[in-house]
């Protein structure tokens, strides 16, 4: 589809002299294969993540995932000057709050009984990810703070000029949320659950920082797969040719499927994808008993930085899922030198097994004046209940006293 283009008088849009770069232009790209790989990849940093990539993107929109059909439209936000990207943020209209992970059902419902539509609304957000990353690509050499500020301005103009109800920017990082208050969001604080390296050499040295009660729980549960003969191995690179999407999906399906709320947001033809063209970024920790696979996850490496994604089982196993998805990533991490292990959102279950928690972030701008005044009163208390858990939730990670 061709791009849909806005051009709009930004902060440098004053006609250009010899020391004034040209103006910066807005394209609203309706698909991400309207631009070239190339393009769109110069401007991802470490900070991006690889959720940030062209590959994983349009793997998202061409695998029937974020599409129209399921509510997400694409509306690329891009800035321009002349022929050069110098700025980017995917973004999408939202014909609901599905596969967001900030739940802001509440607002909409609210909305809708004091007669004021909530959708369609405008997310900078990736698709079905809750992991905190840019949500602004800038190209090297360009002044950050200055095409932040230009991409937000644009996005509420854009806005306004097709009568949304709000902007929303979800799992930005922390060093962007200044660009954003100074353009009047008002920013919602979440709680993950993450595993920092603090230097260990072996699975020993980090099972020593519990104390003894917790640390011999966790070593029964390390002994549970071996005791039930069950094997699990990591798969990477070329040997990810030995996963099947068809059954990597299935895992995946077999998780969601078990909740009255799970949704199948992710098609087979999007872990195919994953596999023949992402394959440097996937990681696969497959479970085996007798040779027969019975659990599974699917993971995606970044800088130093590995991110939990999708988990399944065929069978139940005492503890197996801990193994899968907790116990058997630390331990290699720990071999590998990884720095931070982010096994995706929810399941306090992790605060006993290592993973601390960490502050996660999103922005919200309501265009409707009162809209805007209840949504930032709500989340000035939700912001106090937040902070005040903070500390009975390390106090439960069973660490000892001082680490």
């Amino acid at each position: 589809m061709g791009a849909h283009r806005y051009r709009l008088a930004l902060a440098l849009a004053q006609a250009p002299t010899m020391s004034t770069p040209l103006p910066t232009t807005l394209r609203i790209l309706r698909s991400l294969t309207d631009i070239p790989r190339a393009t769109w990849d110069a401007l991802v940093d470490a900070q991006a993540t690889p959720f940030l990539e062209w590959t994983f993107l349009t793997a998202m929109e061409e695998s029937g995932c974020a599409v129209p059909a399921r509510g997400w439209h694409p509306r690329h936000l891009t800035l321009w000057r002349g022929s050069r990207l110098v700025a980017a943020a995917p973004a999408y209209l939202k014909d609901d709050s599905d596969g967001e992970f900030v739940f802001d059902s509440p607002w909409a419902t609210a909305a809708e009984r004091a007669g004021l539509p909530y959708y369609p609304k405008l997310v900078l957000a990736v698709p079905f990810t809750p992991a905190t990353g840019r949500r602004v690509l800038v190209a090297p050499g360009e002044d950050r703070a200055a095409r932040e500020a230009e991409l937000y301005a644009a996005a509420q103009e854009f806005a306004r000029a097709e009568r949304l109800s709000g902007i929303h920017v979800l799992f930005p990082t922390e060093e962007e949320l200044p660009a954003l208050v100074a353009q009047g969001f008002a920013v919602r604080l979440g709680v993950q659950y993450h595993w920092r390296n603090q230097g260990y050499r072996t699975l020993e040295d980090f099972l020593a920082r519990f104390h003894a009660k917790r640390r011999n729980q966790l070593r029964r549960e390390l002994r549970a797969p071996t005791e039930h003969g069950i094997e699990v191995r990591t798969l990477r690179g070329d040997a990810l040719a030995d996963a099947d999407a068809d059954t990597v999906y299935g895992l995946y399906a077999t998780t969601v499927d078990k909740y009255p709320w799970g949704q199948r947001f992710l098609t087979p033809e999007f872990f195919a994808r994953m596999l023949a063209r992402f394959r440097h970024r996937c990681e696969w920790v497959e479970a085996r008993r007798e040779g027969r696979l019975v659990a599974g996850a699917f993971n995606f490496t970044g800088a130093n930085v590995l991110y939990g994604r999708y988990w399944g089982c065929f069978e139940e196993h005492p503890f197996l899922h801990f193994n899968v998805c907790l116990y058997h990533p630390i331990s290699e991490g720990i071999t590998s030198g990884l720095e931070r292990f982010e096994p995706g959102a929810g399941g306090e279950h992790k605060l006993t097994r290592g993973f601390e928690p960490r502050l996660t972030y999103s922005a919200h701008l309501l265009l409707h004046p009162g809209m805007d005044r209840a949504v930032r009163g709500f989340l000035a208390h939700e912001r106090a209940a937040v902070e005040g858990s903070l500390p009975q939730w390390r106090a439960e990670t069973g660490f000892k006293e001082g680490d």
